[in-house]
């Protein structure tokens, strides 16, 4: 039997990955995942690539981000109900980030991990920037198949920040349920591509510091796509809201993506 080993979200992007035991999937996916961003002074998206010791602070919030909280390496906790300045909109991976600026000690705290003055954003929508690709999956058999190539006992998946992870299936069993629809708990996704991976990938889930050449690893035994893009799990929509959950089977269904998501899919850039 396939089921759902882990699920992972962050509710301020690029920090520490939370893992609940289950989620609400909305037509925008898990509303908690990516409400908030940072960026520099500048506007400009601040990200694990460019920080990669954000993944060391965790953050939760409400589905509605009214509330926040970050919890720090040291054990302090900064918790609070969030008050919005300034309107911003910041260009995040090829799409727009409209939100407010959060006011508060949040982006204070932040500051030592960013390694520069940062603002903390709330976008207005739930959901974040996405315009698709809201639920992403991966096997364990995949993770584990990459591993082999690397030549790494016990890669950690949580490296490759997917919201969904699942063990029973064949390495890359996922790639052929693109294009169908798999049920899980009481929610139906329609699959709709795979996910092109980008050098996040290749940072430690803890540390933040890069310590794997994971997209070496993918090209070696999978090669690149035409635009020369590395394919590891795969993206997909809500086309059933529901809850999921760790534990729940994971079943490939015969219906086949309904045609809108898949359009909706290929109109929006992958999530990084």
């Amino acid at each position: 039997m396939i089921s759902v080993s882990r699920l992972s979200i962050a509710p301020v992007r690029s920090l520490g990955l939370s893992h609940p035991a289950s989620v609400e999937l909305g037509e925008r996916g898990v509303l908690e995942d990516r409400r908030f961003f940072v960026t520099d002074l500048d506007n400009r998206l601040v990200d694990q690539l460019i920080a990669g010791r954000l993944v060391q602070v965790h953050a939760a919030t409400d589905p509605d981000g009214r509330r926040l909280s970050l919890a720090l390496p040291d054990g302090r906790v900064i918790d609070g109900e969030v008050e919005l300045g300034e309107a911003i909109e910041t260009p995040i991976h090829g799409r727009t980030g409209v939100g407010h600026v959060v006011q508060g000690p949040w982006a204070e705290a932040l500051e030592p991990y960013a390694e520069a003055p940062v603002r903390i954003v709330r976008c207005d929508w739930p959901g974040g920037t996405r315009r698709g690709n809201h639920v992403s999956l991966v096997s364990l058999g995949s993770v584990r198949r990459l591993g082999r190539a690397l030549g790494v006992t016990d890669l950690d998946p949580r490296r490759f920040r997917m919201l969904i992870e699942v063990d029973g299936a064949e390495p890359h069993e996922e790639d052929r349920w693109v294009g169908w629809q798999v049920a899980i708990g009481s929610a139906v996704l329609g699959i709709t591509k795979p996910d092109k991976r980008c050098a996040m990938t290749t940072h430690d889930p803890d540390s933040g510091r890069r310590d794997i050449d994971t997209l070496r690893g993918i090209i070696s035994y999978r090669g690149l796509t035409e635009d020369r893009k590395a394919l590891f799990g795969v993206l997909g929509e809500v086309a059933v809201p529901g809850r999921i959950a760790v534990g729940d089977e994971v079943r490939l269904l015969a219906e086949p993506v309904d045609e809108a998501l898949v359009l909706a899919a290929a109109a929006a850039p992958a999530s990084l």
